[in-house]
């Protein structure tokens, strides 16, 4: 193993040196970690990970060992290490860094991994060919060719995998939320505003679209817009806006997740909050700052940008946000994206909104602050692992009665959602943001002239 191979992995873990020589090695990331619980290996624990980590930077092992590339890899990411350790080790940072390091040598040669390469390299970086592929996508789900071919077995005849994808995109489909609103025709139902404002105009927030929200949840994205507007922001979606990095900084190409991330800098050049509606696209954003620390033309922007990132939730929460009506939903429940709360911390907030929904039928879930398993592409690069992990959240799901799920995050909602249509469970995925846009359609909140194109004050 070269020198030039551990380079990046040697930097980054002599910038965490400290917090990593701290560990008492109290074992308490073992039970916080999803992927050790399922298979009790103790090199799939962050513990584990780390130590992998260290004897490469100490050449005792080398970077393209089968052992460290398949644990690194079996990681999902998911931060919980990070709210359980006492010594305050920076494992995310780590991983990616790790990560990385492994795609920098070649990493996995599989076909599904080779596949993962192009994808991010010549779609995820071309925003026209991106928005193609989710046209795309949208058109077979549409269509309801995923449902079909899983209804009649055809895409487990060709292979599990292929079956879980579609149920994938089958889980990002339209439950029926809204009942009262009519979120298509956003643009010829104006808002009603809060009259105490802030400006004529209301109080300017820049929402961040994300690719997979804009790409198949677009719906959310009118919801976020439509409780913002009522509350007295002046949303706005700058045109430029890319994809956040995140996938790409999952995968270990840090230097594709670099390049996004200036450009999402330079097109919310402003000195207002950046609102996101989805937890991994947040805590991404809110990592700017990290990510391009030695940049030296962006690392000041980076981390004014970060520190202007809040979730849909917590943007509401400063604004000591409208209560809606009753919808009369049925059983609810919340599941925590990960991203949201370990990344963000903002899981407080969000579930603030479904507190503003007066009687709603809300039952707790036990496990809901543990992974699904999805983890963006996570999924389908080792599905048996994630397949474990989100058996058990269905399980939780199952004993707590509830036939509504919602969670801050579109890659849970998709991942949610898939495995309860393969198990044939009665249940609907949604945000947060979906049923408080329902709440305050109920309240009366919304202009019903759909001719009218001026805001009216109430």
């Amino acid at each position: 193993m070269t020198s030039t191979a551990t380079t990046l992995l040697s930097d980054a873990l002599t910038a965490e040196q400290e917090k990593i020589l701290a560990c008492v090695h109290c074992g308490l990331c073992l039970e916080a970690c999803p992927t050790y619980v399922a298979t009790g290996d103790e090199n799939d624990s962050p513990r584990g990970r780390i130590y992998l980590m260290r004897a490469v930077k100490e050449e005792r092992l080398a970077v393209d060992s089968l052992a460290f590339e398949s644990h690194i890899d079996r990681c999902l990411g998911c931060r919980a290490c990070e709210a359980a350790c006492p010594a305050g080790v920076e494992y995310g940072g780590l991983l990616e860094a790790a990560r990385d390091e492994i795609a920098s040598n070649g990493g996995r040669v599989t076909g599904t991994y080779r596949l993962l390469k192009f994808v991010l390299r010549h779609v995820w970086l071309q925003p026209k060919r991106l928005w193609a592929a989710f046209a795309f996508a949208r058109v077979l789900r549409d269509l309801r060719l995923p449902k079909f071919m899983l209804r009649t077995r055809i895409a487990r005849g060709i292979s599990p995998r292929f079956e879980f994808a579609l149920a994938l995109l089958e889980g990002s489909r339209d439950y029926g939320i809204a009942r009262v609103s009519e979120r298509d025709s956003t643009a010829k139902r104006p808002m009603h505003r809060r009259q105490d404002a802030g400006t004529p105009n209301g109080a300017p927030v820049l929402l961040f679209k994300g690719c997979v929200t804009e790409g198949l949840f677009k719906r959310v994205n009118e919801a976020t817009k439509h409780v913002l507007e009522v509350n007295g922001c002046a949303t706005q979606s700058p045109d430029a806006q890319v994809c956040c990095g995140a996938l790409h900084a999952h995968a270990g190409d840090l230097e594709g997740a670099r390049t996004l991330a200036r450009q999402n800098i330079d097109a919310f050049e402003n000195d207002v909050p950046i609102v996101t509606n989805a937890g991994g696209c947040g805590a991404m954003l809110v990592s700017y700052a990290h990510l391009l620390a030695n940049d030296e033309k962006y690392a000041a922007r980076a981390r004014a940008f970060s520190e202007r990132v809040r979730d849909i939730g917590q943007q509401l929460q400063v604004m000591a946000f409208r209560n809606g009506s009753s919808i009369g939903f049925e059983r609810t429940t919340y599941d925590a994206s990960c991203h949201l709360l370990h990344g963000q911390h903002a899981v407080d907030a969000s579930l603030g909104m479904l507190w503003a929904i007066p009687q709603l039928n809300f039952a707790l879930l036990n496990g809901s602050d543990v992974c699904c398993g999805g983890a963006g592409v996570y999924n389908l690069l080792e599905p048996e692992l994630s397949q474990a992990v989100l058996h058990e959240k269905l399980k939780h799901i199952k004993e707590s009665g509830a036939e509504v799920l919602v969670t801050g995050n579109p890659g849970c909602q998709m991942q949610i959602a898939a495995g309860a249509t393969l198990a044939r469970m009665k249940l609907k995925v949604c945000h947060p943001v979906e049923l408080l846009d329902e709440s305050y359609a109920r309240a009366g909140f919304y202009d019903s002239n759909e001719n009218s194109r001026e805001i009216t004050e109430i």
